[in-house]
C-alpha cells in the first residue's frame, strides 16, 4: 500500500493469524482451518478474534470467582479415628516440643558465650577508659 505492494485478503489474514502468541495458536488453527482466508474480511478476522478474547476473559474470571468460595469438608468419625488422630496429634506435639527444646537450649548455649565475652570486653574499656582520664580541676 504505502510502498506499492497491494496486499490481498488471504494474505492479509495469514500475516494477521502468524502475528498472534502462542496462546492464540488453537483458535487461529481453527479459523485457519474452517474459514477460507481469501473469502473473509480482515475486520471480520478481527471481530471473531475479540469475541474469543471476551469469551476467555469470561471463563477466567469465573475461573476466579470459584475459586474465592470457600467450602468446608467435614469428616465422619469413629471411635477407632478419633483414638488415632489423638495419638497423631500428641506424637507431633511431642516432636514440635522436643525440637523446640533443642533449639532453645542451642540459643541459650550461644547467647551465654557471647554475653560473657562482652561482659569481659566491658569490663577491660571500663578500667582502661579511668586511667586515661584526666582532671580537670574544674
Amino acid at each position: 500500500m504505502g510502498l506499492g505492494k497491494e496486499f490481498d485478503k488471504e494474505e492479509l489474514n495469514i500475516k494477521v493469524l502468524k502475528c498472534l502468541d502462542r496462546n492464540w495458536q488453537p483458535k487461529a488453527t481453527a479459523i485457519s482451518e474452517s474459514e477460507d482466508l481469501s473469502i473473509i474480511t480482515t475486520t471480520a478476522l478481527f471481530d471473531k478474534l475479540r469475541k474469543h478474547e471476551i469469551e476467555m476473559q469470561r471463563l477466567s474470571e469465573l475461573e476466579s470467582s470459584e475459586k474465592k468460595v470457600k467450602t468446608i469438608a467435614l469428616k465422619a468419625n469413629s471411635k477407632k479415628s478419633d483414638e488415632t488422630e489423638k495419638e497423631v496429634a500428641e506424637s507431633s506435639d511431642n516432636e514440635n516440643l522436643n525440637l523446640l527444646v533443642k533449639r532453645f537450649g542451642k540459643y541459650l548455649k550461644r547467647k551465654g558465650k557471647k554475653g560473657n565475652q562482652r561482659r569481659y570486653i566491658s569490663k577491660q574499656n571500663d578500667s582502661s577508659n579511668y586511667s586515661k582520664s584526666s582532671c580537670y580541676n574544674c
